[in-house]
């Protein structure tokens, strides 16, 4: 009830003030009575996964957090683990505005935020200063204006910093609205990048005395080629695990709605099959010993049930969650 009357008022402004707003109230009334509003006490369904015990297997995707300010207020809300993030080493504003667009009748969302973030040491503190003692993820990425070619140092400044502080540390290669950033996706720039991470991922590992396990998130635009190479170089770089998948560049399904032809990442249901189908391709070429997190048009239970199917460990909500508030969680967890 609270979060249908709250999305009917946000719905009616503009979609970036409209984030905003609710990151703020989120991050001021956490602890507080007021957080009662969106608190909810969900199914225990405990999950092992990469050596980490989840209390559910239905987390936050990263984006709607990204710099770690309100991780109190979204545990508060039932997920078993909650990814914050894209974080870059140096702040950055982003895309110009307006960068967000609703397409409600396809419960989708378009977004060209560029990475705007208040940089890694900002987002250190503020997850050092919440109370949340669950799983957190922190997904990393490079500043807009580091070339691609330099773009493994970003990476390595951003893992350096939150390595005492993750759960697990995702590598977001696959973002569409920072220029170049998907061709870390592919041959030689994706074997060197996973293989530097790697290496500094056993070293920090032996200094901190902590094994934080390491993620990459691709995209939903690959063809099955695509998809046989990058298991490849995961398997081969021993990456611990991927999340699958980031939102789409296709507006196929979306013609003809106000906005479709935004520039930007296509996120909601019309990216649904898509990532599914990505899901499925990556547990057969690697025989299922690729761990996986499914993200991608989950709005229901039907949708969640279907990347577990699919081959996917966990799954990531985001636009499902704009569209349909934190019930979107306990209904997914009562399904199953």
């Amino acid at each position: 009830m609270f979060y249908d009357l709250a999305r009917r008022f946000m719905f009616t402004r503009d979609a970036e003030w409209a984030h905003e707003f609710a990151l703020n109230n989120l991050r001021r009334f956490a602890h507080t009575p007021l957080s009662a509003a969106w608190s909810q006490s969900v199914p225990n369904k405990p999950v092992n996964f990469l050596g980490l015990e989840f209390k559910n297997p239905v987390g936050l995707a990263a984006g709607l957090d990204k710099n770690a300010e309100c991780i109190d207020a979204f545990s508060q809300m039932g997920f078993g683990f909650v990814e914050v993030g894209t974080v870059t080493p140096r702040a950055q504003a982003g895309n110009d505005k307006p960068r967000i667009f609703r397409l409600p009748e396809s419960n989708a969302i378009i977004n060209r935020m560029g990475f705007n973030n208040k940089g890694v040491d900002n987002l250190v503190n503020n997850v050092k200063a919440a109370k949340y003692d669950g799983i957190l993820g922190i997904n990393i990425g490079k500043n807009k204006d580091t070339p691609n070619e330099q773009g493994k140092d970003d990476y390595i400044h951003c893992m350096r910093k939150v390595f005492e502080h993750a759960s697990y540390i995702t590598v977001n290669i696959s973002s569409p609205n920072t220029p170049g950033l998907r061709d870390l996706q592919y041959g030689e720039a994706l074997d060197d990048l996973l293989q530097s991470l790697k290496n500094e991922q056993l070293d920090l590992a032996a200094k901190h005395n902590k094994q934080v396990p390491m993620l990459v998130k691709i995209a939903p635009d690959l063809d099955e080629v695509q998809i046989g190479q990058v298991s490849e170089s995961l398997i081969n770089n021993k990456i611990d695990g991927v999340i699958a998948t980031n939102t789409t560049l296709e507006r196929a399904m979306v013609q003809g709605q106000q906005y479709a032809n935004e520039a930007g990442g296509l996120s909601g249901q019309p990216v649904r099959q898509r990532s599914t189908n990505v899901v499925s391709e990556l547990k057969r070429l690697t025989e299922g010993k690729l761990p996986i997190i499914g993200v991608g048009g989950i709005d229901d239970a039907d949708s969640a049930k279907e990347k577990f199917a699919a081959g996917a460990d966990l799954v990531q909500v985001y636009t499902g969650f704009i569209y349909k508030g934190p019930e979107l969680v306990k209904t997914i967890l009562n399904s199953l």
